[in-house]
């Protein structure tokens, strides 16, 4: 499917994996929670709850797989976008290990 562009931007269809994923990581988290005070359907709902993510993601990233290769929408600009926001999240989580460990030190020496 060719589809004429007029800017170099990727404008995402609406799709229904974000609200599933939502559901998903509650009905994980949940699980967690009743699994860790000892009911025994928190494990269950647990199980379900990750297969259920897992399969969501698998899902959502064979569209973006899709719109990117096979329908040809990301673009240089969209590439550069998508590896740029990445690297910002590598970079966020790096400082927040750094500041975690920094304030756990901090703590420890002054005690």
């Amino acid at each position: 499917m060719n589809i004429k562009q007029t800017h170099s931007f990727h404008l995402v269809d609406p799709s229904p994996w974000p609200i599933l994923g939502a559901f998903a990581a509650l009905t994980t988290t949940f699980g967690g929670v009743l699994k860790m005070h000892g009911y025994v359907p928190g494990a269950f709902l647990f199980k379900w709850g990750m297969l259920i993510l897992i399969l969501i993601a698998g899902f959502w990233w064979s569209n973006v797989i899709r719109e990117g290769t096979y329908e040809g929408q990301h673009t240089l600009k969209v590439k550069k976008g998508l590896m740029l926001g990445m690297l910002f999240f590598i970079v966020s989580e790096v400082m927040f290990f750094f500041a975690f460990f920094f304030c756990f030190f901090l703590c420890k020496c002054k005690s």
